[in-house]
């Protein structure tokens, strides 16, 4: 599902990863973390693929950055990034973006 922003500028974080072998708890975890952000003030929407070598991309994107430091000082936010790091995977990046300009088409 492709996110519905409000026109810029905003912020969006992408995160990149490579997943481990270990899968215990992640698709619990995950669904979590969606509905907690969803939650969260300042929260606008999420993008997210991840392919069959276990490469992903999540895209949450944010009124603005204290609405980012909030998420990301939410406490069950910090947990689930301990077990990521300790289980789930083998690498990460995290980006924080501001979004100037944004368009798209729709049939």
């Amino acid at each position: 599902m492709i996110a519905s922003t409000p026109q810029p500028p905003y912020y969006a974080v992408v995160f990149t990863s490579l997943r481990s072998e270990q899968d215990e708890g992640y698709a619990d975890t995950a669904a979590r973390m969606l509905e907690l952000a969803a939650g969260q003030e300042g929260f606008l929407g999420v993008e997210s693929a991840r392919g069959p070598d276990g490469l992903g991309i999540t895209v949450s994107y944010w009124r603005d950055e204290a609405a980012i430091g909030h998420w990301r000082e939410e406490c069950e936010h910090r947990n689930a990034r301990k077990r990521g790091r300790q289980d789930w995977y083998d690498t990460f990046q995290v980006r924080v973006c501001r979004v100037e300009r944004a368009y798209g088409f729709e049939r």
